[in-house]
């Protein structure tokens, strides 16, 4: 069967993480707090990400991965399925699989939303760059 999971919780702080520029996604970063590669979880993926001024994820699709980013700070554009919308602080967007998706900065200010995938096996886990 799958492998055991352990059960030892786990307390991250962003702190101690090193940005990360993910394939596919110039000029934006991740701190990958909580995933497969950081905890003992098959479940999600849990990062923070910053997109300086026209840092960008490009157009992609997900066959089974579902997300939901919410904005922290800033301001994006993000487009779904070819119909594009302003998304700013407070806001929650779900993509379920299947939906073509693309988020750019087009502000001024860093734009910084957290991001929780599942399941995880679709996103790039990264490596610690130092």
């Amino acid at each position: 069967m799958g492998r055991a999971v352990s059960r030892r919780a786990r307390v991250v702080t962003l702190e101690e993480l090193s940005w990360w520029e993910p394939p596919g996604h110039p000029g934006a970063l991740s701190k990958l707090l909580v995933n497969p590669a950081t905890a003992p979880t098959r479940q999600f993926d849990f990062r923070i990400s910053l997109y300086r001024p026209g840092g960008r994820v490009e157009d992609h699709v997900h066959e089974r991965a579902e997300h939901v980013y919410y904005v922290l700070s800033g301001c994006g554009l993000m487009t779904l399925d070819g119909e594009r919308t302003v998304v700013g602080p407070h806001r929650a967007v779900f993509i379920p699989p299947g939906v073509r998706h693309a988020f750019v900065n087009n502000g001024l200010d860093d734009l910084v939303f957290v991001v929780v995938t599942s399941p995880p096996g679709e996103l790039p886990l990264g490596t610690d760059p130092e």
